[in-house]
């Protein structure tokens, strides 16, 4: 991931390697709970989100025959309640609530 970082976005491998390593902590804090995270949309503004990767947090699914995107990082959005996906270039910071319990909606 660190030298897509470098051949596609043109970063230092400092900040290539800080944008993976966010990628890899974000995808691993998800799986565990829900995070809140920062990123830059493609239209420049920066968006807070509250996502999650937890399989008892997450919709039920239908497989879909779709190629994953190695350039995105895809999370279920715990606010809106939908899928949603952003550049993982695009990765600013996470953060943690300190009460994630008055996050979480019980399904």
């Amino acid at each position: 991931m660190m030298w897509q970082f470098i051949r596609k976005n043109g970063y230092s491998r400092s900040e290539a390697l800080k944008k993976a390593w966010l990628n890899i902590k974000l995808k691993a804090a998800m799986r565990q709970k829900i995070v809140k995270f920062y990123y830059q949309k493609v239209d420049g503004s920066i968006r807070e989100a509250f996502g999650t990767l937890k399989e008892s947090l997450l919709p039920t699914t239908q497989g879909t025959e779709k190629k994953a995107n190695s350039t995105l990082f895809t999370y279920f959005d715990s606010e809106r309640e939908s899928w949603r996906s952003f550049k993982r270039a695009n990765i600013l910071s996470i953060c943690e609530p300190k009460n994630i319990e008055n996050l979480i909606t019980v399904y």
